[in-house]
């Protein structure tokens, strides 16, 4: 069926990459929390450079 680009022979896309999408999504979970812990670390929470400030300010009133 040669219909919008199929072929008789499909090429298999997910079955070989998936390490890669599987690594992506560990990556960039262990990214976030890296940055969420930096930002939140007590050298550079009181930092007027950091752009959390007023959110770490907000939850350090709640109690978090």
């Amino acid at each position: 069926m040669a219909f919008f680009g199929f072929r008789a022979y499909p090429t298999p896309i997910l079955k070989p990459l998936w390490p890669f999408f599987a690594s992506s999504a560990i990556v960039y979970y262990c990214v976030s929390k890296m940055q969420y812990a930096g930002v939140r670390s007590s050298e550079y929470a009181k930092d007027p450079k950091n752009p959390y400030l007023k959110q770490i300010a907000q939850e350090s009133k709640l109690g978090h």
